[in-house]
């Protein structure tokens, strides 16, 4: 293991600190970081979002085994993964989408499988959710041991934003529109390894809204969704391929268009729309982005409409 992560209270990040300065770890300043620390080629940095500590380096299992752990986090999980989620390395497809909240960019459902050999190893290389991962390069490193370690039994359904938006006004909400895509992920990798008994996903709405658009290979699979699914090892690792595939995709749509398209829906994403708007008309939004955000609709009023309010899947009581 040469890397970990984790969350951390404010009471834990202070006690992290001096910790550190009782071991005769040196302190240095790095972009982002509440603090960060190095001794003997381990590095310990605690980043302000989260907060979340990132260590790094030689002896990465030692130091969170016999100091983080009982000193820090007070619980024992690095290596009792399979005591404390078993189920986590029963066989089972893990299946994680990206690009869900961004304007700019397709939609990406991917999907992985993963039994005990396999979740092991990914354990081992530091697989954890995308979004605890802040480089781009170690994304993509991750996603090609996820699709090494998996024997090739991970599947990806980009949906770039023409397609997307197509089938946003054909299906008239997002949760059918995930629904469908989870499908299509889940019917190819059961293609690939039809014995796998289980799916499990982030819940993102009713299981049933998955199962009405799964055919013949796929109507005898279980739909599993819950909360903080991606804590799951094969979710995890979706969530990396499904990353990858939707930076990959921003990155050449900008080069193409000689202009950065930015993640998320922040000012300066809805400068770049209006400089698309201004150079190609409100059309080529349909190409690059998702038209149904109210993002659109602020760029160009006359021709998107401002979305409705959202749709509440859940039942209520």
């Amino acid at each position: 293991m040469n890397s970990y992560t984790h969350a951390l209270t404010n009471e834990q990040t202070t006690k992290l600190r001096a910790l550190l300065q009782e071991l005769g770890f040196d302190f240095s300043p790095k972009q982002y970081t509440l603090f960060f620390a190095q001794k003997n080629k381990l590095s310990v940095a605690v980043y302000e979002k989260g907060p979340k500590v990132l260590v790094q380096g030689r002896d990465v299992e030692e130091f969170v085994q016999f100091e983080l752990e009982p000193k820090i986090l007070g619980e024992a999980k690095l290596g009792y993964e399979e005591v404390h989620s078993p189920e986590m390395f029963e066989a089972h497809f893990g299946v994680d989408e990206s690009g869900k909240g961004d304007f700019f960019g397709p939609l990406v459902i991917s999907g992985v499988y993963v039994d005990r050999g396999i979740g092991r190893k990914l354990l081992d290389a530091g697989v954890v959710d995308s979004k605890r991962i802040g480089s781009d390069n170690r994304i993509r490193a991750l996603a090609d041991t996820i699709r090494k370690t998996s024997l090739g039994l991970v599947e990806t359904v980009l949906i770039g934003p023409a397609k997307y938006n197509e089938l946003y006004e054909k299906f008239g909400n997002l949760n059918k529109l995930l629904g469908w895509g989870h499908a299509r992920v889940i019917e190819n990798l059961v293609a690939k390894k039809p014995a796998c008994p289980r799916s499990l996903s982030d819940q993102f709405a009713d299981a049933r809204v998955i199962s009405a658009f799964l055919l013949k290979h796929g109507s005898k699979i279980a739909i599993e969704q819950r909360p903080r699914a991606e804590s799951d090892i094969a979710v995890a690792a979706a969530s990396i391929v499904a990353r990858e595939a939707f930076i990959n995709w921003l990155e050449r749509k900008s080069k193409e268009l000689g202009i950065r398209l930015e993640r998320g829906v922040s000012p300066s994403v809805k400068d770049t729309a209006r400089k698309l708007v201004e150079m190609n008309g409100p059309d080529a939004l349909r190409e690059v982005a998702k038209v149904h955000f109210r993002t659109a609709h602020e760029i160009a009023p006359n021709d998107y409409p401002a979305p409705p309010p959202r749709e509440n899947w859940q039942r209520r009581n």
